[in-house]
């Protein structure tokens, strides 16, 4: 046991993880306790339990993070180029802390069959939680970058490149799913302590395929050769997560611990962006009538209104193609996930409207108004209205607007994501399906065509929303969405630049032409592309992920630069993102996105030489804006 302790130790030091006492709560006293009475499916189920993320570390990681990061809600934060160095102090602990207890479970395990006090399953026990320390290394790299794995082996840990930890990640669960018998019998308390899979063998191994899958597409663009090596050896199992009874997802509970949901904090409001909406807005052809109640349907505006403009109180200095505009109603055809995944303003009779926060009656009141220049209040309901907005510094336009990030004034993820009585999900059938679709389009050899796996991913994520209804006619669109993208696989003719709208000038002007312009995405094949395969899958990956898979949403951004990001508004410069200015803010570019989290204060505060050589191993400086060894330059 001696071993054991030294191990630990020195992950405490090299990682700044936690403190014995943390351990009490795995188990009675492990550090005191001998390897046989120790069980190691205690600290498996603990580092399970512990990604989750307690609300503290959820709001702050899940939400402010990563789905700033990556689906763009409104705020400022990383979104604009700022990091919390308290709030990545809190994740660097906690996440290391999960790494720690999925470490110590195969140090355990290795004493239990070293010493004979092993169970039949320990052998199992120990390729799990390889699989599931291997996940955790990827959640850490993917934020920070460059981060020890040598700790796993025994000795004092020393931060490696990205590059290196992609090759263990990728060893380990190529090793670890081999490795698993899935003959072993699960006695019933085992079962129980896994909230994952209940210890099914089969399962692990689905789940380790297709992270291979998603570690392995990381690397397309900067090693397609090694990206299709071991995409291919993954897929070619046959086993990974191919149906909704393979996802990798933990049940959630109310409270304060690490199984309450992650998106359950009333004063996050969790507002539609406008990178979401322009997605949403008219792909697939699915009209709003076939959707909502009857008492919405003269709410319904036509496909070519645009809104009401108002340029003195909405942002401009963006390449978002609706600003300006306010839609006084709802759009007349959109994704029917929309609908799904965020509530319309007023529809109370939709039993997942949230009425967050609880202790105001914010999300009941649907009476907003604008401030005219001269301070005269313009009344605005918004009811049965739907809106979203871009990110940024609106300047004085901001100050005169009273309907952006105003609870009830703008559709906002429904309650089904908030109480806290779903599954979190980590992996879904969806993104097997849109990986191996991409693989196909790459040319690797894959056992289905692109179009086969493309549908089925966007059937998978219709079955999870409850839209199936709407699924033929929605893969047979030729419709475009606001971004130029249809839902058809083989539709891939190019949208024209700019077509005829109409809208109001202001809320009682007469209604005019004008020219909606499509936007230009500068990050993929030069703006010239709006409507091809990649850009097709990508932009269903990115509907499909949400709200549970953020992170991945801005890693495929961040190496692909799919789907099309609204740039933040700019009416004033934004000191984090020197880059972005009033004279190229409708150019799309890497540098007006975050990139990565610099390391925390404790890690240079308790490791400066770790820090040192973590920093060395980066592309750049310990910044917000230096991407990741994979990632798009």
């Amino acid at each position: 046991m001696k071993n054991l302790t030294k191990i630990i130790f020195s992950l405490f030091i090299g990682l700044t993880i936690v403190s014995c006492d943390d351990f009490d709560m795995i188990n009675d006293d492990p550090m005191a306790a001998s390897a046989d009475q120790v069980q190691v499916e205690y600290f498996i189920n603990n580092a399970i339990i512990g990604a989750q993320q307690d609300p503290h570390i959820a709001e702050r990681a899940f939400v402010l993070y990563w789905k700033g990061a990556g689906m763009h809600n409104l705020g400022g934060g990383i979104t604009l180029g700022t990091h919390n160095d308290g709030w990545s102090v809190d994740y660097w602990s906690t996440a290391s802390s999960w790494l720690n207890a999925a470490t110590t479970a195969i140090q355990i395990a290795n004493e239990k069959a070293n010493n004979g006090s092993a169970q039949p399953y320990n052998d199992n026990l120990i390729q799990v939680a390889r699989i599931w320390r291997a996940y955790l290394l990827s959640e850490l790299s993917d934020n920070f970058g460059p981060m020890p794995i040598n700790a796993f082996q025994g000795i004092n840990p020393e931060f490696v490149s990205t590059k290196e930890v992609y090759d263990f990640m990728l060893d380990e669960l190529t090793q670890a799913q081999s490795l698993i018998n899935t003959d072993v019998a699960r006695p019933s308390k085992l079962q129980n302590l896994d909230a994952a899979y209940m210890f099914e063998w089969e399962k692990w191994i689905r789940f380790a395929n297709s992270l291979r899958m998603r570690f392995a597409m990381r690397l397309s663009e900067v090693d397609p050769n090694k990206a299709a090596s071991e995409f291919q050896a993954a897929v070619a199992t046959n086993l990974y997560i191919s149906e909704a009874s393979h996802n990798f997802s933990v049940e959630e509970r109310p409270g304060w611990d690490p199984l309450t949901g992650v998106m359950s904090r009333e004063w996050n409001g969790q507002f539609l962006s406008a990178t979401l909406n322009n997605i949403y807005v008219g792909l697939g052809g699915v009209s709003t009538q076939s959707q909502v109640g009857s008492q919405m349907h003269d709410h319904i505006k036509p496909q070519e209104y645009m809104g009401m403009y108002f340029p003195d109180q909405f942002a401009e200095r963006t390449n978002d193609p609706a600003k300006g505009h306010w839609l006084d109603g709802l759009p007349e055809k959109i994704d029917p996930r929309a609908y799904k995944a965020f509530y319309i303003p007023g529809d109370f009779n939709n039993a997942n409207y949230s009425f967050f926060p609880s202790w105001t009656n914010d999300a009941r009141n649907q009476n907003g108004f604008l401030l005219d220049l001269q301070g005269n209040q313009i009344e605005i309901n918004t009811t049965y209205t739907w809106n979203a907005f871009a990110n940024g510094d609106w300047g004085a336009k901001g100050t005169r607007n009273r309907l952006r990030g105003v609870i009830g004034k703008s559709p906002a993820i429904g309650q089904q994501f908030r109480s806290s009585s779903n599954r979190r999900i980590f992996f879904a059938s969806w993104e097997s399906y849109f990986l191996i679709a991409e693989a196909a389009v790459r040319g690797w050899s894959v056992p289905m065509s692109d179009i086969d796996a493309y549908e089925m991913g966007v059937r998978h994520s219709f079955e999870y929303f409850g839209t199936t209804q709407y699924l033929d006619s929605y893969l047979a669109s030729n419709e475009y969405n606001r971004n130029g993208t249809s839902a058809s696989f083989l539709h891939t003719q190019e949208p024209p630049a700019s077509k005829n709208m109409t809208h109001r000038i202001g809320k009682n002007g007469a209604l005019e032409t004008y020219t909606y312009n499509y936007p230009v995405n500068h990050l993929y094949m030069s703006g010239t592309v709006k409507n091809d395969k990649l850009t097709k899958i990508i932009t269903q990956k990115y509907i499909a992920n949400f709200p549970w898979l953020p992170l991945e949403a801005w890693n495929d951004h961040r190496r692909l630069g799919l789907p099309f990001f609204v740039n933040p508004s700019v009416e004033n410069n934004l000191p984090n993102l020197p880059d972005l200015n009033s004279s190229n803010y409708m150019t799309s570019n890497r540098k007006f996105f975050p990139q990565r989290l610099p390391y925390p204060s404790s890690l240079r505060n308790a490791d400066p030489n770790g820090y040192t050589k973590a920093t060395n191993l980066l592309e750049g400086p310990d910044a917000v804006l230096t991407p990741l060894y994979w990632a798009k330059k």
